[in-house]
């Protein structure tokens, strides 16, 4: 491949933008949420009656208020809290508060087409709030209902056996619970020819064998589900709430949970409800009943569960009193042993324009990193025109400017000066490496006792020396894989570009982290330079620390946490179906546990 001085910074400056619409968040306000919940209320109310915003609940009513009660409130719901909520009401009330806004009338959340809009899109009510690690790495975090399944790349796939097995699940369980999502929401996808040719670069390198189509984590090469159906529309688990009891559930959008309210008359704490705040910034409580088994369920997520923790006063003494916090039960270990599993990417041109995809096709590798690709994002007329803010790289040189003079005023002037750019101009992929089970640990830190902000999140991407190595392997196999005939057929790439690739690669990337941008020779600065992140991100709540082995909050009573934050590795390639899975396994667990009770309790009388 052979371009000039110009064509060059076209293709970085493209490709610096696609990276900013397919990864990075922006910092700054923009006009893109094409459509909010309130638009086409009565499109989906019909199969979702109990779906409501959170100012038309009433403390005083019947379910609601300390007398009548919940049998179970799920704060959040998003990837976990709707399956795990739609179980729990075939017998039982619930209450499940999410923060957010419903998917089902933003084409943002729904079309494959706009997946990059939702993530550049940082309005108030946007589904994604985006975050800047500690590190220096531009993140997001779900909010809306669904969750993380609202506003991810869709790709759907097991854990394996040996994940179960480590994490105690009864695996018969899991294999009856993994195909009820399926059922509702699981598609085999298309299957596009980029995607065709990264499955035969990869067999051609050695990750082998192909094992085809399947959902099961396996050694080798497969193509795996996706969320998104075959006219490219996504299906969340916000859907998973259409299997619900709709007698026995009540959904609240916009609830901003504050608190969790414990009760410490006792000799230890007992959750007895939550304070949240409505659309209107009005403040209600919603208890759980006095009855048996009754409980409170944080679903919140990686990011938001030991927030809540930490704010209703379960963490550090130290660090509560510090921010005046009543200190209900003193635990160090929350929010501690943070992880993401980090991804770097490399920028591919092709010689010809493809269809917009995600991620279908996997490479399971021996060598502790899983090879993923997309392609065709910042094609459309939106991603090219639109400003996606300080995260972007559209100045075109972010990456040589130090993160602090990285001010809106800059991108501002850019946008004065912005022309057309030529809609032919980007065609191109993505190959992503993912370090598989990182093993360098951060920790997340309330800033404040505001339930509305992001809190202080550490990841130390690449502290452990196996995940720098880690990812050396993954740099090495892709370099590998851009040589191969498959790729060959489709890119504009021969066997002397893999260098320039990785030098606009480390230019094109979007982090604040200082780049040494002629430094390809060594592929560990090159790890270091760009690495940016997969949302996998998983721990805080961790089992045994934090929680016991049926994710029960050590220290309280009646409260649990059920999602990712308790998981010590992020499962399969992409944790989506496997914390799906948890939601419903746990949600019938819990009724087989409180079946059994009553039973016993029976033979007793």
């Amino acid at each position: 491949m052979k371009l000039n001085k110009q064509q060059l910074s076209l293709f970085i400056f493209l490709f610096s933008s696609c990276l900013a619409t397919f990864i990075s968040p922006s910092q700054g306000a923009i006009d893109i949420h094409l459509c909010d919940d309130a638009g086409d209320y009565k499109a989906w109310e019909t199969r979702y009656p109990f779906i409501r915003r959170s100012s038309s609940f009433s403390s005083n009513n019947s379910t609601g208020g300390r007398e009548g009660g919940y049998d179970y409130i799920v704060v959040g719901g998003g990837t976990a809290g709707c399956p795990l909520a739609a179980t729990l009401s075939q017998k039982y009330k619930v209450l499940l508060l999410e923060r957010g806004g419903v998917p089902f009338t933003n084409r943002n959340v729904s079309l494959l087409a706009n997946f990059h809009l939702t993530l550049a899109d940082t309005s108030d009510i946007s589904p994604s709030q985006y975050f800047v690690s500690n590190d220096g790495v531009y993140n997001a975090r779900a909010r809306v209902l669904g969750g993380g399944t609202s506003i991810n790349a869709g790709f759907y796939t097991r854990a394996s056996a040996s994940y179960i097995k480590r994490a105690g699940w009864d695996a018969r369980l899991v294999n009856e619970s993994y195909p009820w999502v399926e059922k509702q929401i699981v598609n085999e996808p298309i299957f596009e020819p980029w995607q065709r040719a990264v499955r035969d670069g990869l067999l051609d390198v050695g990750v082998s064998p192909d094992n085809g189509f399947t959902y099961d984590h396996l050694y080798g090469t497969k193509v795996g589900g996706t969320i998104f159906d075959k006219y490219g529309h996504r299906h969340t688990a916000a859907e998973l709430l259409a299997s619900a009891n709709p007698q026995n559930i009540h959904v609240l959008i916009h609830a901003k949970v504050q608190k969790i309210v414990f009760d410490t008359t006792g000799k230890k704490p007992r959750a007895v409800g939550v304070v949240f705040k409505d659309e209107n910034g009005a403040h209600h409580e919603a208890f759980i009943s006095r009855r048996r088994g009754s409980e409170v369920l944080v679903t919140c997520g990686a990011i938001g569960s030991p927030q809540l923790l930490l704010l209703s006063g379960i963490g550090p003494r130290s660090d509560l009193e510090k921010l005046n916090i009543s200190v209900v039960h003193d635990n160090n270990f929350v929010g501690k042993d943070m992880a993401d599993n980090p991804m770097n990417a490399i920028y591919v041109p092709f010689s010809k324009p493809v269809k917009q995809s995600l991620i279908e096709t996997v490479g399971i590798t021996r060598r502790g990193v899983y090879i993923e690709a997309s392609s065709g994002y910042g094609q459309s007329t939106d991603s090219i025109s639109c400003h996606h803010g300080i995260a972007s790289a559209e100045i075109g040189q972010l990456s040589t400017i130090p993160p602090k003079q990285r001010t809106h005023e800059a991108i501002e002037s850019y946008k004065r000066n912005k022309k057309d750019i030529p809609y032919e101009a980007f065609h191109g992929g993505f190959i992503l490496s993912k370090i598989a089970h990182p093993k360098s640990k951060g920790e997340l830190k309330l800033i404040n006792t505001n339930a509305d902000n992001n809190p202080s999140v550490t990841f130390n991407y690449f502290s452990h020396k196996e995940d720098i190595k880690g990812c050396v392997n993954g740099i090495r196999i892709v370099e590998k894989l851009v040589r191969t005939k498959p790729f060959l057929n489709f890119t504009q790439c021969d066997s002397k570009t893999v260098n320039k690739l990785l030098n606009m690669s480390v230019t094109a990337n979007v982090n604040l982290i200082p780049r040494h941008t002629n430094d390809t020779e060594s592929l560990e600065q090159f790890c270091r330079d760009t690495v940016i992140t997969i949302w996998h991100y998983h721990g805080g709540c961790h089992v045994g620390q934090v929680v016991n082995s049926d994710y029960e909050v050590m220290g309280v009573h009646r409260l649990r946490v059920i999602d990712g934050s308790t998981l010590d590795e992020s499962p399969g390639t992409n944790p989506q179906a496997t914390v799906m899975m948890m939601g419903r396994y746990m949600g019938v667990k819990i009724l087989r546990e409180r079946l059994s009770i009553a039973k016993a309790e029976g033979l007793q009388r």
